[in-house]
């Protein structure tokens, strides 16, 4: 495994033990290391009572904002709950295109509704120009009446949707 020295920071999946995410994100942040595990609020209910329960948008998986250097990826990889990066190619770690992170986080800081989405390589690449998540990229897709942004995290081959005025959406 061979890495380039570098000061830049670069996004990387990383595949953590099943229903250990939060945990993970708790260890890795207070180890220093920026994480970032995508998440949405859903309403569970008892028998009792009813709760806003937070849920991993993408179950098994989180990313983490690091160096490009065998030390910092090997201080994640030793982190208790993680599994391993998620790679192309064996042993060398692909780094998630800061675009993606950036549309993530733009969707869900602004507590739209989201549902995981089969992930799409091919469609109508845009971007959204106005209202609270301008500066998202996704795809647009119709499904029924509805106009769709998906976005999608190539690397672990999923993605999300969120419901957006085709008004608001320009071409890139």
């Amino acid at each position: 495994m061979e890495f380039i020295e570098t000061t830049s920071l670069y996004w990387y999946a990383i595949h953590v033990r099943s229903r250990h995410e939060f945990k993970v994100l708790d260890r890795l942040t207070k180890a220093g290391i920026d994480a970032f595990l995508p998440a949405v609020e859903r309403l569970s209910r008892w028998k009792d009572r009813k709760k806003l329960i937070s849920f991993p948008l993408f179950p098994g998986y989180l990313f983490v904002h690091i160096r490009k250097m065998y030390e910092d990826m090997l201080t994640v990889l030793k982190t208790h709950g993680v599994v391993r990066f998620i790679s192309l190619i064996p042993g060398e770690p692909e780094a998630v295109p800061d675009d993606q992170i950036i549309s993530l986080k733009i969707v869900l800081e602004n507590k739209e509704t989201v549902d995981p989405y089969p992930y799409l390589k091919e469609g109508q690449k845009v971007r959204i120009r106005k209202g609270p998540l301008a500066g998202a990229h996704g795809l647009l897709v119709k499904r029924e009446s509805q106009h769709m942004l998906v976005l999608s995290v190539d690397i672990l081959q999923q993605g999300i949707s969120v419901k957006v005025d085709a008004s608001d959406v320009e071409t890139l």
